[in-house]
């Protein structure tokens, strides 16, 4: 774990010098992990920013494994990371010398899915919060549609050019990350390659890797991988291909359609490809967060704490393409392991699908009496289940 703790601590944004002390920002809060979390933060770090009781959200994103490594390691945080102005502007500002310890930690698969991290540090607890979800992708341009787990083992588990799977033949066309890449553990994991073996040309990250797949000048044989709201938001540039998961008979995609925003096979099983990000932070002898202002922050998700007026966390959680645990009508206990069928004490996928697409079968309503017998709770403006 030392090699990981040393890219941790000279790890700088691009953009780097910054004249910006993090601790002198109102009521700081440090994260660390990867980069697909850093869109989310992004949208939610003005309204916290402009809050009566105002909290800067603070993000460095060397990796997502970098997000629990800092606990395991004890390796601190130093050089530059971003925070967000209450107008939305990314700013950097500079940690101290001998660097800080992260309020908390943000990856998109467990801790222990990350090299070298057995359990996960006494006195660290562990919060779930919305879904991301997986996208294997090819330039737009691309005439392949589908790719299954049979695929991604021989592409990615033996390079392009060894692994002779059509028409991702050539390496130079096989974009990867590292091993401290969530969306890389996510696939290798359903594809049954060790994280530590998977193949391809590391680009660093998400927005790296969708300039790569579009810039291609071979796109039939270019493959990559980045989180699925980042897929969804670089539509003119790429698709995501159609995942079939190990047992099933064809492929399926996040949505329901190629062009679809419903994520209607994410959260109802069909599509494999998605895990509930986590947070990790110090926590007192009750499992809470032990600093304040980090408990109220992982509350916001976690329904604990509400949000500030100025924050509608929801709404931003399916805004940025995420699934709040609300929409989801199955769960896993493992990373990219056999899923069950499970109903949320509060449903909201009638609300989650109208606000991502437009539009939703459910009924309107304003209180429980306008809605009939199957879904007979008005919650959220639509009649749900339960």
């Amino acid at each position: 774990m030392a090699s990981l703790g040393l890219v941790a601590a000279v790890f700088t944004p691009a953009g780097a010098w910054a004249a910006v002390d993090c601790a002198s920002l109102p009521n700081p809060l440090i994260g660390a992990g990867g980069s697909a979390s850093k869109p989310l933060l992004g949208k939610i770090a003005p309204a916290l920013r402009k809050a009566a009781d105002p909290i800067t959200l603070i993000y460095q994103s060397p990796g997502a494994c970098f997000g629990i490594t800092a606990y395991v390691d004890k390796t601190p945080l130093t050089g530059t990371a971003s925070y967000w102005e209450a107008d939305g502007s990314e700013q950097t500002c500079n940690f101290p010398v001998l660097g800080v310890t992260p309020d908390f930690g943000m990856l998109g698969v467990k801790a222990t899915e990350c090299a070298g991290v057995e359990a996960v540090p006494a006195g660290i607890g562990e919060f779930t919060g919305p879904i991301t979800s997986w996208s294997l992708i090819v330039p737009k341009s691309a005439s392949q549609t589908s790719i299954s787990a049979a695929a991604v083992y021989f592409i990615y588990g033996f390079g392009a050019a060894l692994g002779k799977v059509s028409p991702w033949t050539l390496d130079a066309e096989l974009y990867s990350r590292n091993a401290t890449s969530a969306a890389l553990i996510a696939i290798a994991l359903a594809a049954g390659i060790p994280p530590t073996k998977f193949k391809g040309n590391d680009v660093g990250s998400n927005q790296a890797m969708i300039s790569s797949l579009a810039g291609s000048t071979s796109p039939e044989a270019a493959l990559g991988f980045v989180s699925t709201e980042v897929a969804d938001l670089n539509r003119d540039s790429v698709r995501t291909l159609a995942f079939q998961a190990e047992g099933q008979s064809c492929g399926y995609w996040p949505d329901s359609t190629a062009t679809g925003f419903d994520k209607r096979n994410v959260r109802d099983g069909h599509y494999y490809l998605w895990s509930p990000y986590r947070f990790y932070a110090p926590v007192d002898g009750q499992n809470k967060p032990s600093k304040p202002v980090t408990a109220r922050f992982l509350g916001f998700f976690s329904g604990a704490v509400e949000p500030p007026p100025e924050l509608p966390l929801l709404d931003t959680i399916i805004d940025n393409g995420n699934i709040p645990e609300c929409a989801m009508e199955v769960w896993r206990d493992e990373e990219i392991g056999p899923l069950y069928s499970r109903q949320p004490v509060a449903p909201c996928g009638c609300y989650y699908e109208f606000r991502a697409t437009g539009e939703s079968s459910c009924g309107t309503c304003t209180k429980d009496a306008e809605c009939g017998a199957d879904s007979p709770v008005c919650r959220l403006g639509f009649c749900e289940v339960i």
